[in-house]
């Protein structure tokens, strides 16, 4: 298992049973992400990506709060700067080529929000409170992210969340599709746990290009067709199936070498 050295507010990980698992650790001011745990997570992400244990990663927060969003006190020095590398975070997490789940519990706010959004899926705890606030700190709302939102929940929810800055709760969060499941207290790690093995289970080849294709790449369909030629996991899934067995699917992104 590998784990972080760093100490103070950090981004903590840990890679066991084909499962990374990144943790977002500043318990002192609810896991708000600072300068440099904005600057920290696309390498960190570059690493699990090419590591070949990692079929799935997870994204949590440490304790009962997923993040309550940007540390504000980095925004004075220059909001600019730390928009810029939030925007960069969201879209590495975003373009990581395996699949991500994110497990909220507590406050998911703010530039949490944004991180759990650019996660492919997102479990939630009941009683957690998820919100996009910037209208309360007078700040405009990234293109991107704001595009992102209004691909998860529509246009009308997405306004509703920039508009107001208003928090909503898990059971409205599941309505507009900001998450995919609810937990009752104390059932979230272990659904995580189970479905994270479920995904690790799977074609990462069939996961990555539906990835793409789910981003709008439908240019990089002959490619994924000559990824699936070569790979074997379309004959090793037909096998498995027909001998009533697990599949052992071995492609991975470093075969994909477009």
């Amino acid at each position: 298992m590998a784990h972080s050295e760093l100490t103070g507010p950090r981004l903590r990980h840990a890679v066991a049973d084909s499962v990374a698992t990144v943790v977002i650790d500043h318990p002192a001011k609810r896991n708000a992400m600072t300068t440099d745990m904005w600057r920290a997570l696309p390498p960190l992400l570059d690493r699990l990506a090419a590591d070949p244990r990692v079929r799935v990663l997870v994204l949590t927060g440490a304790g009962p709060t997923f993040c309550a969003g940007a540390d504000i006190s980095g925004l004075r020095a220059s909001a600019a700067e730390a928009q810029e590398l939030a925007v960069a975070a969201e879209e590495a997490l975003a373009s990581f080529p395996k699949p991500t789940l994110a497990a909220v519990r507590g406050y998911c706010v703010g530039g949490g929000c944004q991180l759990a959004g650019a996660c492919d899926l997102r479990f939630a705890e009941e009683g957690s409170s998820f919100g996009i606030t910037p209208a309360k700190l007078g700040i405009v709302y990234p293109a991107s992210s704001t595009r992102r939102l209004v691909d998860l929940v529509g246009p009308a929810s997405a306004k509703y969340l920039l508009f107001s800055g208003e928090l909503i709760d898990s059971a409205r969060a599941l309505r507009t599709g900001l998450v995919d499941e609810v937990h009752a207290p104390g059932e979230l790690d272990k659904r995580v746990g189970e479905f994270a093995r479920v995904l690790a289970s799977r074609s990462l080849l069939t996961q990555a290009a539906a990835k793409e294709f789910a981003a709008g790449r439908a240019d990089r369909a002959g490619h994924w067709t000559e990824q699936a030629r070569g790979s074997g996991d379309t004959a090793e899934g037909v096998a498995a199936f027909l001998e009533r067995r697990a599949p052992r699917f071995t492609w991975s992104p470093a075969a994909d070498q477009a």
